[in-house]
């Protein structure tokens, strides 16, 4: 996956994208390659958007991100894509992931998982507190997913994905003015969870 051409593309083509997603999901591995190349721009905006939301001490750069997701999501032929909008909401989802699993490490080592002890100064603190709320965030939207499906999916292609309310309504197969109601519920319901946890 190379990005020196890539950064100079014109916006993909939707149906070039969904006839790749389609030829990806039936098994071939060229046409996620083709997709990859593609989407490359974007996945690297997904992956700073992220990137942008967690501290600077994280070891994972924008490229890391997304080879990181790219591993990952290579091994997805089973997905029923919709649309490219299902792909990019996946994608985000699948950084957000790699971003929590790396915050349980982190706190995993400063509660001495077996690893060297950790003075408690007010850096380890931050960086702990850091993880902690990277942690606190996925767990409250897996609390929603578990009791609104929909209202989880709806945070993950608007907030993760980045993706408009038209993007969003086209990812999931709903009204836009459904997204709307649902974003701000949701937004609602997760800013009143954290706040509990706080």
């Amino acid at each position: 996956m190379t990005s020196s051409v890539l950064q100079d593309r014109q916006p993909p083509d939707p149906a070039e994208l969904t006839r790749l997603l389609h030829a990806h999901r039936s098994g071939d591995q060229d046409a996620f390659e083709q997709l990859i190349e593609i989407v490359y721009p974007q996945l690297r905006r997904l992956a700073r958007s992220q990137l942008a939301r967690q501290s600077s001490e994280t070891n994972l750069d924008v490229t890391s991100l997304v080879n990181e997701a790219y591993i990952r999501l290579v091994q997805e032929t089973g997905v029923e894509w919709t649309s490219r909008g299902h792909f990019y909401a996946v994608s985000a989802l699948t950084m957000r992931r790699i971003l929590v699993d790396q915050a349980r490490r982190r706190t995993a080592e400063k509660r001495g998982s077996g690893q060297r002890p950790v003075t408690l100064d007010a850096d380890h603190l931050s960086m702990q507190s850091e993880a902690e709320l990277v942690l606190a965030v996925d767990e409250a939207l897996c609390e929603l997913e578990a009791f609104n499906e929909r209202l989880a999916r709806v945070v993950e292609c608007r907030y993760f994905a980045g993706l408009t309310g038209t993007e969003t309504a086209a990812a999931l197969e709903i009204s836009t003015r459904t997204v709307e109601r649902d974003w701000l519920r949701a937004r609602s319901w997760l800013a009143d969870k954290l706040q509990q946890t706080a």
